[in-house]
């Protein structure tokens, strides 16, 4: 048996890892590679403009980001239980004024040189997964350089667009692997990239698709009336189309509907509903004895560049639970479509839930596990790893 390969790895993620669902592609991958070596999760560099007003990406009121931003910075560097190091730099969200732009890369540059020499990573693979971390990965002293092009972050809410056009062109001419997760995008991109890969988005199979064997029932799950039409995940309003949401639940009032999940949408119509729960963010590790317990899985996006450019993790792990779903149309869930009831409309969206409820057995179950019982995190690692050593004769990644 041939010996493993040692890694070290820098990612730039693109959440914060201490605040956020950790089911994330970033989070997920790096998890395996942790096994490697020595690997460092930096904290989301703030991409957005500074604003006093709400709901702009997902985001909560300014005090409330700005407090907990703080809360993660003064944590300093620290090991996680995923096996890997934590860090959350400090930046100012200046990237749309230029002449701020070169002293807020030095300083982030040197936050990351300290943890670097601290942790002797001299040669590590630099990850990107946050475009405006593009200056000082293309800086740093790499081994290779990685860039995950998982959405439009062009298209986020309250940044700025061209600015982050650039970091993602620049990106895609220097790094030596660049990763898609959704099709559409790679069949635009890839030709602008030194060497592109479409991944698409793993799932972790074994958290969710035995959930349904614990008999453990969350507490605010109890005494909500079945049949449950569930969705968990960040309920935003770059990504959520509320309207129809609301129209969906007036049409079904026999119908119970939980989110699981933060919300930074205005929901004070659906909050108003009599079948409606919202039960706020739960831990990772909780979501699918939430999810065991819908009768229908939802996906009600909007239509919008953005979603477009989507592969939602949550799909795979509605099937993973063996969950039907109803989702509204994406480019990425045309693959899908033999397990996946689409809707355009709100009445369309009723329809199809009442016909999943419906339709529902066993059989069915088990085909939605089946589409995703290879889609594990760990083949996912694997893929991204045959990629980028390619030509090395060690095996890049052990897989446990």
């Amino acid at each position: 048996m041939k010996n493993q390969k040692h890694v070290d790895v820098i990612c730039f993620g693109g959440e914060d890892w201490w605040y956020k669902n950790r089911g994330h592609i970033d989070m997920q991958l790096m998890r395996r590679f942790a096994r490697m070596g020595t690997t460092v999760y930096v904290n989301s560099i703030v991409m957005q403009k500074p604003t006093l007003q709400k709901n702009t990406g997902g985001g909560k009121s300014f005090t409330h980001k700005f407090m907990r931003k703080t809360r993660s910075i003064l944590t300093g560097l620290k090991k996680s239980d995923a096996g890997f190091w934590v860090y959350s730099p400090f930046t100012l969200p200046v990237h749309h004024i230029a002449w701020a732009r070169g002293a807020n890369e030095i300083v982030l540059r040197r936050q990351i040189g300290r943890i670097a020499k601290k942790l002797s990573l001299d040669n590590p693979i630099v990850w990107v997964a946050c475009p405006a971390a593009c200056d000082t990965a293309l800086k740093m002293r790499k081994g290779h350089l990685v860039y995950q092009r998982t959405d439009r972050f062009e298209e986020y809410p309250n940044t700025d667009g061209d600015t982050i056009r650039s970091y993602d062109r620049r990106l895609k001419t220097s790094a030596d692997l660049t990763i898609f997760v959704n099709r559409m995008l790679y069949d635009e991109e890839a030709d602008q990239c030194r060497k592109a890969l479409y991944l698409d988005h793993g799932v972790d199979y074994e958290l969710f698709s035995t959930a349904g064997q614990d008999p453990y029932k969350p507490d605010d799950m109890a005494g909500i009336p079945k049949p449950i039409v569930g969705f968990f995940g960040a309920i935003d309003d770059h990504t959520s189309d509320i309207a129809l949401v609301e129209e969906v639940v007036d049409l079904l009032p026999d119908l119970s509907f939980v989110f699981v999940g933060n919300a930074s949408a205005d929901i004070s119509g659906l909050q108003s509903r009599k079948n409606v729960w919202f039960l706020g963010q739960k831990d990772y590790q909780q979501i699918p004895h939430y999810g065991k317990y819908f009768d229908v899985a939802t996906m009600p996006w909007r239509k919008s560049r953005w979603i477009q450019a989507c592969n939602p993790i949550k799909l795979k792990e509605y099937l993973a639970l063996g969950k039907p779903i109803v989702s509204t149309p994406f480019a990425e869930l045309e693959r899908y479509r033999d397990v996946v009831y689409e809707a355009k409309t709100a009445r369309e969206f009723a329809d199809c839930i009442r016909r999943a409820l419906k339709e529902d057995n066993e059989k069915r179950t088990i085909a939605r596990r089946r589409r995703v019982e290879n889609a594990s995190w760990e083949n996912k690692a694997r893929l991204v790893s045959e990629a980028l050593f390619e030509n090395d004769e060690l095996i890049p990644l052990k897989v446990t």
